[in-house]
C-alpha cells in the first residue's frame, strides 16, 4: 500500500471539506501531528484498513476514492431544466399567422411574471414565460417602428427572460446571451433610454456568464456613462436603471482574479451605485429593481464575498439594517442569505453557513433546484460540517446530494 500518495489524497479530501489538520485530528480521535505524519505517509503502521475506513466516513467520501487516484473527468454540461427549457425552445417558435394579443393582456401577464421571478416562483414563471415571449414578440412585429410602447415592453419581456435563464447556469448562459441581445434590440429600436439601459445590464451579465468579466465591466460603465444624463433626468425608472448598471460592473469586477487594484475598482463602482441610491432617497423597486440604498448594500457583501474577503463581508453585512433588508423581495432577500452562507464558509463559521442555507431555502425553496452554484454551495457546505443537522440533510438530499 502506497502511504504517501494515500496521505495526498486524505489531505487533498480534507482540504476539499474545509477541515483543517486539527479539525480532521479531532473527528479521528488523533492528534494534529498524528494527520500530519498521516498526510506525508510517515505512519508505518497505518493507514490501516480500518483507519481508512474511519477517514473515508469523515470525509464523506466512498473509500476508493483513498484507495486509488480518479481519473479527471471534464463536468458535463447538460440541458437546463425543464421550465428553462421550455422559455428557450418559445425563442425560436414560428409565430407567423398567429394573432397577436391585446397590449393589456400582455401588460398584465409581465406584472404576473416580474411578481413570480421576485417571489422566487420559477416553476409557475416558467409556465406562463413562454407565452409572454411569443406573445410580445408579435405584437413588436405587428407595430412595426412606430409604437415605442410595444417594443419597450418586448424589451422588457426579454430581459426577464434573460434574468430567468441567468438562474440556471452554464447549461442556460448561450441562451442568456441570445435573449439579452434582443431585449438589447428592442429597447434600441424603441429609442427608450430606460429600456436601453436595463437591457444593457442584462449583456452585461451575459457577458460575465461567458468568462468575459472585463468585457462586461467596461460595456455596464460605458452605458452608464452614454446614458447618465437621460437616466438621471427620467426620475426613479431611470436612477433605478444607471445604479444597477454600476452594480453590474461591480458584480463582474468581482468575478475577476483577485488583485488591490480590482477590489479597488469593484468596491468604487459599488460606491457610485451608493451616489445614485442616495440620490433616489430611498428603497424602492422601480422597474422590478429592489434598487436603493440597500441593495446596494447586499451588493458590497456579495462583491466582498465573491472575492473570497469572508471577514470583510460579515462585517459589511453586520453593518447593514436588518429590518430594511426584511423589506426586501424574497429573490434578493434569498439571495443576501446565500452570499452569507458562502461568506461564513470562508470564514469557517460552519454551523451558521449552514443555517443560512435553510433560512434561503425555507424562504425560497426553488433557489435550490437546478441552481449549479446553490447546490455546490450546499456540497460545500456539508463537506465542511463534521455533523450537519437534520435540516441540512434534508437540503441536501433535496438537492440531489448525499449528506
Amino acid at each position: 500500500m502506497n502511504t504517501e500518495r494515500i496521505g495526498r489524497r486524505i489531505a487533498f479530501w480534507r482540504d476539499q471539506r474545509g477541515f483543517t489538520q486539527e479539525d480532521f485530528g479531532r473527528i479521528m480521535g488523533q492528534s494534529r501531528r498524528w494527520v500530519q505524519d498521516l498526510e506525508g505517509g510517515q505512519r508505518q503502521q497505518d493507514p490501516r484498513l480500518s483507519v481508512l475506513v474511519r477517514a473515508a466516513e469523515a470525509l464523506r467520501v466512498p473509500l476508493e476514492q483513498l484507495l486509488t487516484d480518479p481519473t479527471p473527468t471534464a463536468p458535463v454540461v447538460g440541458r437546463p431544466p425543464a421550465e428553462a427549457a421550455a422559455v428557450i425552445d418559445s425563442l425560436y417558435r414560428d409565430t407567423s399567422g398567429e394573432q397577436p394579443l391585446p397590449l393589456d393582456a400582455l401588460r398584465r401577464r409581465l406584472t404576473f411574471c416580474c411578481e413570480a421571478f421576485q417571489a422566487c416562483h420559477y416553476s409557475a414563471l416558467g409556465r406562463d414565460l413562454p407565452a409572454l415571449i411569443v406573445g410580445a414578440a408579435q405584437a413588436s412585429a405587428a407595430a412595426g417602428t412606430e409604437e415605442r410602447e410595444v417594443h419597450v415592453l418586448n424589451s422588457r419581456v426579454l430581459q426577464l427572460a434573460a434574468s430567468f435563464l441567468h438562474k440556471y447556469g452554464q447549461p442556460a448562459a448561450a441562451s442568456a446571451a441570445v435573449v439579452a441581445d434582443r431585449a438589447l434590440a428592442a429597447a434600441e429600436r424603441a429609442g427608450d433610454p430606460v429600456a436601453i439601459g436595463a437591457a444593457s445590464r442584462r449583456v452585461a451579465k451575459s457577458l460575465s456568464a461567458q468568462a468575459q468579466p472585463a468585457a462586461a465591466v467596461e460595456f455596464a460603465i460605458g452605458s452608464a456613462r452614454r446614458l447618465h444624463g437621460d437616466l438621471a433626468a427620467a426620475g426613479p425608472l431611470g436612477l433605478s436603471t444607471l445604479g444597477m448598471l454600476y452594480l453590474s460592473a461591480a458584480i463582474a469586477a468581482s468575478s475577476m482574479e483577485r488583485t488591490t487594484a480590482r477590489v479597488q475598482e469593484a468596491i468604487e463602482h459599488v460606491g457610485q451605485a451608493g451616489e445614485v441610491a442616495d440620490q433616489q432617497g430611498a428603497d424602492l423597486n422601480a422597474d422590478w429593481t429592489n434598487f436603493g440604498p440597500t441593495n446596494v448594500g447586499l451588493h458590497r457583501v456579495d462583491v466582498l464575498a465573491r472575492f473570497e474577503d469572508g471577514w470583510s463581508a460579515l462585517e459589511a453585512a453586520d453593518g447593514m439594517d436588518g429590518a430594511a433588508v426584511r423589506g426586501l423581495k424574497q429573490e434578493r432577500r434569498a439571495g443576501h442569505l446565500i452570499t452569507m452562507a458562502r461568506a461564513q464558509l470562508l470564514t469557517r463559521k460552519k454551523d451558521a453557513a449552514a443555517k443560512s442555507l435553510v433560512e434561503a431555502a425555507q424562504l425560497a425553496p426553488e433557489e435550490f433546484k437546478g441552481r449549479p452554484a446553490t447546490v455546490n454551495l450546499v456540497k460545500d457546505v456539508v463537506g465542511a460540517t463534521a455533523k450537519p443537522s437534520s435540516e441540512l440533510r434534508a437540503l441536501a438530499e433535496r438537492c440531489g446530494l448525499q449528506a
